[in-house]
């Protein structure tokens, strides 16, 4: 698993976007007993404090000690420096094994043969992400100009499948459809915060492409002000910082040991 975001982790808890809270309504409805929980790649702890309201204990395990060491704290939550692939938890453990906005850096084979080692036979295995951020047409074209013709070489390989919206990836499980778990009237699920530009461009300064393109470029200024034109540019459109909806599509599967 590779470790792009132990570099300034700090900046995961404030800008990363969080999860409907419809999607831990779906996940509680497909259980009947919540004791222990894996939130496997937990970066900062987001979705694991989140589960820590329903469930007994949440394991929470990342492989970069700079996310554990800035990721929320709450009693019920063991945090655990561990690879997903080599995990030190017994077998038939877990009612719940959560990856959120991770499981592109894994290992498919070794990790799903701890997901099938640890997961009770009755417990569920999910996957968590979000799409590629719209805001309103002005600043999508900036944002995709950013994605695509700026940082368009700078992604991971990995990054292929969030944007094939995690629908790519080898899910060696039962699946289970999400519209017929809902509990409420089906719709897309996705999380809408009320952001500033300037939250906005923290959230942008996380994209690990971001990462890898000041570091390549850390001598070339040309390239560096690049990147920070765009900044700029949408600073200059965003009219006088005023908070505006920015729509993170959640994508979300969720799977059962196959029998």
């Amino acid at each position: 698993m590779k470790d792009n975001f132990s570099q300034n982790s700090e900046n995961y808890l404030i800008y990363r976007p969080s999860y409907p809270e419809e999607v831990y309504n779906i996940i509680c409805s497909c259980l009947e007993t919540k004791q222990n929980v894996w939130d496997c790649g937990t970066g900062n702890g987001q979705v694991a404090s989140r589960l820590a309201q329903d469930f007994e204990t949440i394991y929470a395990t990342d492989i970069s000690q700079n996310q554990i060491k800035n990721a929320i704290q709450k009693e019920n939550i063991i945090y655990l420096v561990e690879q997903a692939e080599h995990s030190s938890f017994e077998a038939d453990f877990f009612d719940l094994i959560i990856v959120a906005q991770a499981i592109h850096w894994f290992d498919f084979e070794k990790f799903y043969q701890e997901v099938n080692r640890t997961l009770k036979k009755d417990g569920i295995f999910v996957i968590l992400g979000y799409g590629k951020l719209e805001v309103d047409e002005e600043i999508n074209k900036i944002i995709d100009r950013l994605y695509f013709d700026i940082l368009g070489n700078y992604w991971d390989k990995e990054r292929k499948y969030i944007d094939e919206n995690y629908q790519t990836i080898p899910f060696p499980f039962e699946e289970i459809s999400i519209l017929d778990v809902q509990k409420t009237e089906k719709q897309e699920l996705s999380h809408k915060p009320k952001w500033n530009v300037e939250q906005l461009i923290g959230y942008l300064n996380t994209w690990s492409a971001i990462k890898h393109y000041n570091k390549e470029n850390a001598l070339n200024e040309e390239k560096l002000n690049l990147i920070a034109s765009i900044y700029q540019e949408l600073r200059e459109i965003w009219n006088d910082n005023q908070p505006k909806t920015v729509n993170f599509p959640t994508l979300f599967r969720i799977g059962k040991l196959k029998k």
